[in-house]
């Protein structure tokens, strides 16, 4: 019963951990995008608007317990998508170093986290049948 409960609850923080910042670049898309093209990301106005509404849809997947396996590891390319281009501290100077290198390894943990949550996950059939509902309900 417990470990049920932290499972929910560390799934359900997880989910808000990319549902806040999914809807706060959607509402500062200006900034956002301004930041992706210091990195000199390619087509940041599209990607931007993916990884919004990936941030979005995926952050609401994880809190409703739905197609968590496929969630958590895709979060994981993510991560490592965006750590790699934004967080790059290895390629700064100065006083933005320790903020970025500070991300980098957090989120690294919050990647550890989602491949404890996808490993403890069982794996859902990909099928419009029943795509709505829990895991728990489909997995039984």
């Amino acid at each position: 019963m417990l470990s049920s409960v932290s499972m929910t609850l560390g799934r359900a923080l997880l989910g808000l951990y990319f549902l806040i910042p999914g809807l706060q670049k959607a509402a500062n898309a200006a900034e956002t995008l301004s930041y992706m093209k210091s990195h000199d990301i390619v087509f940041a106005e599209p990607l931007m608007w993916f990884s919004t509404s990936v941030n979005i849809v995926g952050g609401l997947l994880l809190m409703s317990g739905r197609h968590i396996r496929v969630v958590a590891y895709g979060f994981v390319i993510y991560i490592l998508l965006v750590n790699f281009l934004l967080h790059d501290f290895w390629t700064m100077q100065g006083e933005g170093v320790a903020r970025e290198t500070q991300n980098f390894f957090k989120n690294m943990g919050i990647l550890a986290g989602l491949l404890v949550l996808a490993g403890h996950s069982q794996a859902r059939k990909i099928s419009l049948s029943g795509w709505w509902r829990s895991d728990k309900v489909i997995l039984r």
